[in-house]
């Protein structure tokens, strides 16, 4: 998983070399907000159950808050949580309150 996210059509170099100039040029947004969306697939594609994506998915929002915060990001607006996540089993509805609920206390 990628700390900077990837623009459309651009190689990984490219997009991460354009984001590394903006921010030599100080060009930092006050406010960022994140979609916590393919966790669930990304374990699934690499056989792992989806709680796994989950917690792998909160690993690297930890990093991004760390690397947001020396860039001097002001406001960070995650979204972990849409409505589609209702119709989810229970169990994984669960697991991943439990996860939110674990980051929030302890991170």
């Amino acid at each position: 998983m990628n700390l900077l996210s990837l623009e459309e059509g651009k190689s990984t170099e490219e997009s991460y070399a354009q984001k590394m100039a903006n921010v030599r040029l100080g060009l930092i947004p006050e406010h960022v907000a994140i979609i916590m969306d393919g966790n669930r697939r990304w374990a699934k594609l690499r056989g792992f159950p989806p709680v796994y994506g989950h917690w792998k998915g909160a690993e690297v929002l930890t990093e991004i808050l760390r690397f947001a915060s020396k860039l001097g990001v002001k406001v960070l607006t995650v979204y972990a949580f849409s409505t589609e996540n209702w119709s989810r089993s229970p169990k994984e509805i669960d697991q991943l309150m439990r996860l939110i609920s674990f980051y929030l206390r302890k991170k």
